[in-house]
């Protein structure tokens, strides 16, 4: 077995309590403002104490903005796959695009008789599903005729296709026994076990039956991702499977993506400390092991942003210090707008840090939070550039394009200050309260050399606020204007250069300094 090469992943498995189903949303807003990339809840609609799943993702959905949503798994006996192929079709064009279905044969096959839905065995069961995808699929696919399966479980004899989904929907089957692995490689998206019924030791030989069936279906293995529900408690100490530090979480997950091909790490806990910490110390953790592993290199910031930007010379390089083992993002130097906000030359630069110096882990963790709350930032940057693509499109209206960004981190804190401030307090020193607005202060007292730097990243702080701004009153141009479109464009493109260029620069002059003076 081996690493399959999937993007990572990671998301949460939320109880759908309807004792508390704010609270549910709650920790699906939570899933999202830490930067996960998935919400899952369980489907059992035999289960009088549980929010109806299907009702619940689509407040989720309609609540959130990024974060795909699935069911985890949907229970097919009692969802009719033609209304269920619907269903996500709908859910996912509303969403933009942002959920998948998580899906499964049954298993409480009295209580799901006592509901209404059939009594079959464990075979039966799989069959079913197997019909029950034919006919998900064919609906979902427009472009041909008629959906016509007069199947043993499932007869759909004439109905049109329709609507199909805004992409790709993936097909993730919960899948244990040798039955459901050969349908898993014959026919689905990904595999989707929880770590409670298939432990570490069990994978190999579980991948194996579904590489075997993929193989044998003329598919590549690396056509399934390989998902995984997990369960843990974090520790002070321990080294068994998800019984410990998060730094010890990272590397067992790690090996399985590169032992096992396992791609998404899906957690099942209803703790808001546990989903911080698991987005705080274990993503970052996961991500920079496997990517040390895969090595090699995508395309350049410039192939992404645009070959036709403009390349300004890189800064001396600064900010990399290797015995703190994290690494600022550098600046690109791509630059797509014809105006700049500021002079980058008179940036200033802090001290020069101690080649000597020790950094423990806790130090460590300090300076890599920052930039992982960056790249949070650089993905709604991505994010917005997404929207306007959709109003000048006119896929998306212009006001629900600016409702949407109002509600995104970059327009809700202060910028990385209040970002960090708040995560970082909550997550490693849970026993003060600060502002917002104390880093900074809290820098300039504790090494006074910082301050030049300080005050220009406050600077900076205002001017992207303006930019964005600017935005803002170009989405209101764009829908009186013939030519709003050019001004959209370029307002995007110069938020696009100023927030880049702006975290670069805070991460090459800020990292180590965090590490070495905390917030204490």
């Amino acid at each position: 077995m081996a690493d399959y090469g999937h993007e990572l992943l990671f998301g949460t498995f939320l109880t759908p309590v309807a004792e508390q189903a704010q609270r549910v949303v709650a920790l699906a807003r939570l899933t999202e403002q830490v930067g996960l990339d998935l919400v899952t809840v369980q489907d059992h609609p035999y289960q009088a104490r549980f929010l109806d799943t299907w009702t619940l993702l689509s407040v989720i959905a309609a609540s959130t903005s990024t974060v795909r949503v699935s069911p985890n798994v949907a229970n097919l006996p009692l969802r009719p796959p033609a209304v269920l192929a619907r269903s996500v079709a709908t859910l996912d064009i509303l969403s933009g695009g942002r959920v998948e279905l998580g899906l499964g044969a049954g298993a409480f096959w009295e209580a799901i008789a006592a509901v209404g839905g059939p009594r079959l065995n464990a075979a039966q069961g799989v069959d079913a599903l197997a019909e029950g995808i034919e006919v998900i699929r064919a609906v979902w696919a427009t472009g041909g005729g008629s959906v016509r399966l007069d199947g043993r479980y499932h007869r759909v004899w004439g109905a049109h296709p329709g609507p199909a989904p805004a992409h790709d929907v993936g097909i993730w089957l919960g899948a244990y026994k040798r039955r459901m692995l050969g349908l898993t490689g014959r026919l689905a998206d990904g595999w989707l076990p929880s770590s409670a019924y298939a432990a570490p030791d069990a994978l190999p030989a579980m991948n194996a039956a579904v590489d075997e069936a993929a193989t044998g279906a003329g598919r590549s293995p690396g056509d399934v991702r390989r998902l995984y529900n997990i369960s843990g408690a974090f520790t002070r100490s321990g080294r068994d499977f998800l019984r410990g530090p998060a730094e010890v979480w990272a590397e067992q997950l790690a090996e399985l993506t590169l032992t096992q091909g396992m791609s998404a790490y899906i957690l099942a806990s209803d703790d808001p400390d546990d989903i911080r910490r698991f987005a705080a110390e274990v993503v970052p953790g996961v991500r920079e092991l496997v990517a040390a592993e895969r090595g090699g290199s995508g395309p350049s910031a410039a192939e992404v942003r645009g070959t036709s930007a403009a390349v300004i010379p890189p800064a001396q390089v600064r900010g990399v210090v290797p015995a703190l083992g994290v690494t600022p993002t550098p600046d690109d130097g791509v630059r797509l707008a014809d105006v700049q906000v500021w002079d980058e030359s008179t940036r200033p630069t802090g001290p020069d840090p101690d080649p000597d110096r020790v950094y423990t882990s806790r130090q460590r963790a300090a300076g890599q939070h920052l930039v992982d709350i960056h790249d949070h930032l650089r993905k709604e940057l991505t994010e917005i550039r997404g929207l306007v693509d959709q109003v000048t499109t006119g896929a998306m209206d212009p006001g629900a394009a600016r409702s949407h960004i109002n509600t995104m981190t970059m327009r809700q804190n202060n910028w990385t200050v209040g970002t960090y401030c708040e995560s970082y307090c909550r997550l490693v020193t849970t026993h003060h309260t600060l502002e917002d607005q104390s880093l900074f202060p809290h820098l300039r007292r504790s090494d006074p050399r910082l301050a030049p730097v300080v005050d220009r990243l406050q600077q900076e702080h205002h001017a992207i606020h303006e930019v964005l701004e600017g935005v803002d009153r170009a989405l209101v141009a764009f829908v009186g204007r013939p030519d709003g479109h050019r001004e959209l464009r370029a307002a995007m493109d110069l938020l696009t250069d100023t927030l880049l260029s702006h975290l670069s620069y805070e991460e090459r002059e800020l990292v180590e300094p965090l590490a070495r003076l905390g917030l204490h």
